[in-house]
């Protein structure tokens, strides 16, 4: 004979065991639910190789960092020139060789994605940022790395653009897609640069 517990009000009786296999699913989809809650993380992918997008990355990043939040930047393909540190050109093959003679050498000489005609939108842009006292964009990366910001580099990118670790900036992690979507499907907030 089962247990049954009445309760008052109602005119039937439910099963104890019942009662437990409801509060098991109930519980189960809490937790369930509980997963599925966004951290206080932004992720962030940047796809653009233009100084103003990276840029802009950067500033957001360091905002986010700012506010509390953990912050995961994934450069991939065009992007990561924005953590390029230098070129370099021997010991590639012909295409990979290509590909770093038509890159940008570091930070300092991305284009702009608007007006970069031939360089000299990007220098008027800095000299701009410097006479009104704004951060350059190699002291943003500067200041996302203190803050703590995940800076990951593509690794089927990086391979497929011939691109050696010696040339991007030190302490990166490297990674895929994985890597970045497990950031990103905890974070309040994802946005492709």
């Amino acid at each position: 004979m089962a247990t049954r517990l009445h309760l008052s009000g109602r005119q039937h009786a439910i099963p104890v065991m019942e009662l437990e296999a409801r509060l098991k699913a109930l519980e189960d989809k809490l937790v369930d639910l509980e997963t599925r809650i966004p951290e206080n993380r932004v992720s962030l992918v940047i796809f653009s190789g233009e100084l103003d997008r990276i840029l802009e990355a950067f500033v957001i990043a360091t905002g986010a960092a700012a506010l509390g939040q953990k912050v995961s930047m994934f450069f991939t393909f065009w992007g990561l020139a924005g953590v390029r540190q230098k070129k370099m050109v021997s010991g590639k093959r012909m295409r990979e060789k290509l590909m770093t003679i038509l890159s940008p050498k570091d930070t300092t000489r991305l284009p702009m994605s608007r007006m970069n005609f031939f360089g000299a939108g990007a220098r008027m842009m800095r000299r701009m940022m410097r006479d009104k006292h704004v951060a350059s964009l190699e002291d943003l990366i500067r200041v996302a790395r203190r803050m703590g910001t995940r800076i990951v580099a593509c690794e089927t990118s990086r391979d497929v653009m011939g691109i050696r670790d010696e040339e991007l900036v030190g302490d990166l992690e490297f990674g895929g897609t994985a890597s970045f979507l497990s950031d990103a499907l905890r974070s309040r907030m994802t946005l492709f640069i």
